[in-house]
C-alpha cells in the first residue's frame, strides 16, 4: 500500500509539471540583452530599450555609451550582445564574425562657438572641404583671419575625438583620411567635445546629428554650425545654412549634405533568440515612430527596414 501511495504521488507531481497550468508562461519572454558603443545611438537605443521592457516586464535592455570602437570591442569580445557601432563596418571585423544590421542613418556637423569672431563670414561663406583639409589634416590653415579673408592672427583651435569613434571616422572619411589623421586636441565623446566648443570661442569640433539639435528642432544654444560650401562657389547657399533639424533632415533625406553615415547594431553571428527579437522591435513600425519621437537619428525608411528583417531570418 504504502508503495502504491508513492507511485501515485509521483505521477501526480508528473502531470502537474507538464500541465498546461503551470506553463502558461511560455510564451512570455525574460532574460537580458546588453548593448554598448557609439554615442550616436545611445539616446534612441535606451527609449527602443524601456518601450521592450514595458511590453515584456520580464526583460532587462542594459544600454551604455562609450564610442564606436567600444562597441565593436565589446561586441567582438563578447562582453555584450549588441555593439552601437555609427560607421561602417570594417572588413577586419567582419572576418571576426562580426555582422552589422543597418539601423538607423544621420549626419556629422562641423560645430562652432555661437561668440566665434569670425562667424559672420563662415555664415555668408561656409567653409570649402580644401580648407576643412588644411585645417583637420595637414594643419597649414591655423587662423580665423586667414580662413575668411580678413586681417589679424586670431588662432583656431582644433578639437577633434580622443575616443574611436563613428563621428570621427565620418568627418576623416569626408576628408578622404582615417580617424587617426586627424589633427587637433582630443576630446572624449560627444558630449566633451561640443562643451569644448561651446567654451572656446575660437575653437572648431564636429559632431553627431543626435547632439547638435533641441527636442524642438532648432540648434542647440551655444552653438553654430558651420555651413559646408559644397558646390565650392565661395557662398553658404540656402540649402547649405542647417538652422533647423527639419532642414538638416531634408538635405540629408536629399543627398546634399556631404557627411552622412549608416548606424549600425554589430553582433558576434547571426541575431538569435531575445537578442534578435529586440532587433526586430527595433526596426518595426513601433520602432521608428520613437526613432521620430527622439529625434537624434533618421528612422530608416519602410522598405529599407523590411530588406534587414527579412535579412534576420
Amino acid at each position: 500500500m504504502k508503495r502504491l501511495f508513492c507511485l501515485i504521488l509521483l505521477v501526480s507531481v508528473i502531470g502537474v509539471s507538464f500541465s498546461p497550468g503551470f506553463a502558461e508562461d511560455k510564451g512570455v519572454k525574460s532574460g537580458t540583452v546588453t548593448l554598448s558603443g557609439a554615442w550616436a545611438i545611445y539616446p534612441t537605443a535606451v527609449a527602443w530599450a524601456e518601450a521592450f521592457q514595458k511590453l515584456n516586464p520580464k526583460v532587462k535592455i542594459d544600454v551604455s555609451a562609450g564610442g564606436a570602437g567600444k562597441g565593436v570591442a565589446d561586441a567582438i569580445a563578447g562582453m555584450v550582445d549588441v555593439g552601437m557601432v555609427s560607421r561602417d563596418p570594417d572588413p577586419a571585423e567582419i572576418a571576426k564574425g562580426v555582422v552589422p544590421v543597418y539601423i538607423l542613418h544621420d549626419a556629422v556637423y562641423p560645430v562652432v562657438s555661437d561668440k566665434n569672431p569670425a562667424l559672420a563670414e563662415l555664415m555668408k561663406k561656409g567653409i570649402k572641404r580644401q580648407d576643412w583639409i588644411n585645417m583637420y589634416i595637414t594643419a597649414s590653415l591655423t587662423t580665423w583671419d586667414k580662413l575668411v579673408g580678413s586681417t589679424g592672427s586670431k588662432p583656431i583651435h582644433v578639437y577633434t575625438r580622443s575616443d574611436s569613434c563613428g563621428a570621427a571616422a565620418s568627418w576623416a572619411a569626408y576628408l578622404g583620411k582615417k580617424q587617426e589623421d586627424l589633427r587637433g586636441v582630443g576630446i572624449y565623446g560627444d558630449p566633451g567635445l561640443l562643451e569644448a566648443v561651446k567654451r572656446d570661442p575660437v575653437g572648431i569640433g564636429y559632431n553627431n546629428f543626435a547632439y547638435v539639435f533641441t527636442r524642438g528642432g532648432k540648434v542647440l544654444q551655444g552653438i553654430r554650425i558651420v555651413p559646408i560650401d559644397s558646390n565650392e562657389n565661395g557662398i553658404a547657399d540656402p540649402d547649405e545654412i542647417l538652422e533647423q533639424r527639419n532642414a538638416a533632415i531634408k538635405a540629408i533625406e536629399a543627398g546634399r549634405y556631404p557627411v552622412t553615415r549608416k548606424n549600425y547594431f554589430f553582433t558576434k553571428g547571426k541575431p538569435k533568440g531575445l537578442m534578435k527579437e529586440f532587433i526586430e522591435f527595433c526596426l518595426s513600425e513601433e520602432g521608428a515612430k520613437i526613432v521620430d519621437q527622439v529625434g537624434t537619428s533618421l528612422p530608416l525608411p519602410k522598405t529599407e527596414r523590411q530588406k534587414v528583417l527579412k535579412d534576420l531570418k
